[in-house]
């Protein structure tokens, strides 16, 4: 793997790294759909309503939980919202009711969700609050995506056959691998002064492999940063008997900081991307 020339392999770094679930989570969708859906059952009656807010008035009356609902009829995950205008300022708390009634209908009046019923824009609030909480979903992509090359080098680690919290483990901090398997890691904790946390540990009989994994499909400071950071991990890490360093990584975003990369490519024995992983790289190394 020695002889691997670097543009070559920078060439097969991806544009993304999206699996089926990054889009929408549509199991947590129906879940929190199904949370409330007695509730918004009960708004449901409020469709179509000739007398809308004498309606809404009658049902928090005798139903007030499913006040807790209104936020998310806004797209609004949150139990408190605030609003201003020329009649005032006020936070309306939905869990706990802290208004009168009277002034929750200004809230449905104002905010527009009293026409969004009477009128029939909608037809049915469960629909509607399903298609509310795809949206807000999809604003979850950042933090998925952040998981997604985690996600893909466990599949790789089970498929060669390791078996979690047995041959590897994730998210293992310096001291958590001292302590498990009674090495000195003090070269890479700059001497127990920083805490590390590696995002696989891999165990064989010979060997701990600490890994660590990112994508990057766009640029910016922090890879620069990264690369130099695990090039000199990587020489701390050639000074300890029985450790080794690995890591995975991936992204076109690595295009506009090559040059750091393959600063670190050419001192570092095992770096790889997701086509080496497809290669079968992780049979080759973790003996």
């Amino acid at each position: 793997m020695r002889n691997r020339d670097f543009t070559t392999w920078l060439s097969d770094f991806r544009d993304s790294i999206a699996d089926y679930k990054y889009y929408i989570d549509f199991e947590k969708v129906h879940r929190n759909v199904e949370s409330i859906k007695v509730e918004l059952n009960i708004l449901n009656s409020l469709i179509g309503s000739k007398n809308i807010e004498a309606d809404f008035e009658a049902l928090i009356e005798k139903y007030p939980e499913i006040l807790k609902c209104i936020p998310l009829l806004l797209a609004v995950r949150s139990n408190e919202i605030y609003a201003i205008d020329s009649d005032g300022e006020f936070t309306y708390k939905f869990k706990k009711p802290n208004m009168s009634a009277e002034q929750y209908k200004v809230f449905m009046r104002k905010t527009g969700l009293f026409d969004l019923m009477a009128n029939h824009i909608i037809n049915n609030i469960v629909d509607y609050v399903t298609g509310v909480e795809t949206g807000l979903d999809s604003n979850g992509r950042k933090n998925r995506g952040g998981h997604l090359m985690e996600n893909l080098i466990e599949s790789f680690i089970k498929k060669a056959g390791f078996t979690k919290d047995k041959t590897y483990f994730k998210e293992i901090y310096i001291h958590q691998i001292t302590e498990k398997w009674n090495i000195d890691l003090s070269a890479i904790s700059n001497q127990g002064k920083m805490e590390k946390r590696f995002d696989f540990v891999i165990k064989t009989e010979n060997m701990i492999y600490g890994i660590e994994t990112n994508f990057y499909g766009s640029n910016g400071s922090k890879l620069n940063e990264t690369a130099r950071s695990y090039k000199t991990l990587a020489m701390e890490a050639d000074t300890i008997n029985g450790f080794t360093f690995v890591w995975f990584t991936d992204g076109k975003g690595w295009t506009s900081a090559r040059n750091n990369l393959e600063e670190t490519f050419d001192v570092m024995e095992y770096i790889y991307n997701i086509k080496d992983l497809e290669n079968g790289i992780i049979n080759e190394v973790f003996k």
